[in-house]
């Protein structure tokens, strides 16, 4: 699980998966560019109180060495000045790049397509796809300059054939899911792995919230959502990551849509609680058949 005297950069590592992600990046030894538009000194555009400087110090304190640059992803001069942060400080080099750009969280509102305001959905789509296209079209050059590469499409979901209910969404996230799985046919070449990776039901800050509980009491939630028993927190997709990033032989997976799930079946990692979530042998064996839940045993599951 060593990443020691690798460079890795991850976008929108504000809060969420990119947060626990980089953490986890740097508990292997990395060094991480943090990415994402909320600093300090510049506010969340939607309100919330995560930096990225908060993030870089979490990274450092595991173990890593933390550097958070401000950046909008949906901007290429922006793009263009956290890469030569990553040129002038990180030895000239990019290992692992870990885009998890999101930033339409104010945007999604499960209804049809056509009840919901266009441009709101536009604005998902600028900030999701556009800052994603920008972000590979300005670092790629950097990640393949050396081979060995990671290339981290971060998503929600493993798979096409399940709807999320919205399409404006549910079309980002295809699209995301497919720039990680299509990218390995042109980076193959330069002996760089290229994947997308989707989390379960994730206890982010923002999920946790919604549901009125903390990660203490999370249990909590599980009455007004049954299936958030089988939810699992950002730093196991991170550990995801991180196992992923330090395999020697990951050139195997390259052109997959993997998930949490399927990587701890790989690599055997824990959440931060030592239980092993699996959402999606969940899904299959619950979730679709429309078990009722009183009658399963959720430990199987975890």
């Amino acid at each position: 699980m060593s990443l020691h005297g690798k460079v890795a950069a991850v976008t929108g590592a504000t809060r969420g998966a990119g947060r626990a992600i980089a953490v986890e990046l740097g508990a292997a030894g990395a060094t991480v560019f943090v990415g994402g538009r909320s600093t300090r000194g510049h506010r969340s555009p939607i309100g919330r109180d995560e930096t990225i400087e908060e993030t870089a110090e979490l990274v450092t304190a595991a173990g890593g060495r933390g550097i958070p640059v401000r950046a909008d992803f949906t901007v290429a001069a922006d793009v263009d000045a956290f890469r030569a942060r990553i040129e002038s400080e990180g030895d000239g080099r990019l290992d692992v790049l870990v885009d998890d750009v999101w930033g339409g969280e104010l945007d999604v509102h499960f209804k049809p397509f056509w009840e919901d305001d266009l441009e709101r959905q536009l604005g998902m789509w600028r900030n999701s796809v556009q800052a994603h296209l920008v972000t590979l079209h300005r670092l790629i050059p950097l990640l393949i300059r050396q081979p060995g590469g990671l290339l981290v499409e971060v998503t929600d979901g493993d798979s096409d054939e399940v709807y999320s209910g919205m399409l404006a969404y549910d079309s980002v996230k295809v699209a995301i899911r497919r720039f990680g799985v299509v990218l390995a046919q042109d980076l193959g070449k330069y002996g760089t792995t290229s994947v997308a990776v989707t989390p379960g039901f994730l206890r982010s800050e923002q999920m946790l919230e919604h549901f009125g509980v903390t990660e203490e009491n999370w249990r909590d939630a599980i009455e007004q959502s049954p299936h958030y028993a089988m939810s699992e927190t950002p730093r196991y997709v991170g550990r995801a990551v991180a196992a992923l990033a330090a395999d020697p032989e990951r050139e195997r997976f390259s052109g997959k849509a993997l998930a949490s799930w399927t990587l701890m079946r790989e690599y055997g990692f824990t959440d931060v609680d030592g239980s092993r979530p699996d959402w999606g042998r969940w899904y299959e064996e619950v979730v679709k058949p429309g078990l009722d839940l009183s009658t399963v045993d959720v430990a199987k599951y975890r």
